[in-house]
């Protein structure tokens, strides 16, 4: 399932989903533009590998630099075009209306914490990892999980491809969401069953982890109104 548009009108400018949007696709032009061995370094240094911090004798000897800021900075690279272009699109369908609600501060950091507990889920379930977890999923799964609670009756025009033909079809977005998450939850357990975790790929519990804490952190970054306060 592909997902188009949703049926949700945002009421203001969306400046910070835009600012995120904007602030990886010029990392991802740094990328593009360096040497290959300046790129590899790059991914080592700014995305989260695990085994540097659970593993200092192999940190000593790799000569990379890591610290807490990893885990924020993991979040703003990405390894393609299509890993690019397919999180930033899905950022920009389901972040608009979160920013809405929430206002732009707030959604601010209550995305850069989804994206730190996704980090922190992946490596919790793949301590001794030694390729970098990069990419914005972990944090846009946390809007998703924000958008699952607010707006689950919205609908979710969907391309559904039937064999040679292309379907649109509006899927509620709780069931768009629910399928999403259910995927990721299976893909994650199938592959922690065949994997001893020390390998790339997706990383489905980054996604798992930043869902649920986009879920529980909603009632914490969520404005409360006043009493006087009218919409």
């Amino acid at each position: 399932m592909i997902p188009i548009r949703d049926t949700i009108p945002s009421r203001r400018r969306p400046a910070v989903t835009f600012a995120i949007i904007t602030a990886c696709a010029l990392v991802f032009l740094v990328e593009e533009v360096v040497s290959p061995e300046a790129l590899d370094r790059m991914m080592f240094t700014g995305g989260l590998v695990p085994a540097l911090f659970t593993n200092p004798e192999w940190a000593g000897l790799s000569g990379l630099s890591h610290g807490p800021w990893n885990f924020l900075s993991y979040m703003f690279m990405h390894g393609g075009w299509m890993h690019l272009i397919g999180n930033m699109w899905f950022l920009w369908l389901f972040g608009d209306n979160v920013e809405d609600r929430l206002g732009r501060p707030r959604f601010l950091l209550f995305y850069l914490s989804c994206g730190v507990i996704a980090a922190l889920a992946q490596f919790a379930l793949t301590p001794g990892s030694r390729f970098p977890l990069v990419g914005a999923s972990g944090a846009i799964s946390g809007v998703m999980g924000a958008y699952f609670l607010l707006y689950p009756g919205a609908r979710i025009v969907t391309v559904i491809p039937v064999f040679i033909f292309i379907q649109l079809v509006e899927v509620p977005a709780f069931v768009f969401l629910g399928i999403w998450f259910l995927l990721q939850f299976f893909s994650g357990t199938a592959e922690i069953a065949v994997s001893t975790g020390n390998s790339g790929g997706v990383a489905f519990w980054a996604h798992i982890g930043g869902f649920v804490a986009g879920m529980l952190l909603l009632r914490v970054f969520t404005p409360r109104r006043l009493p006087w306060q009218v919409a």
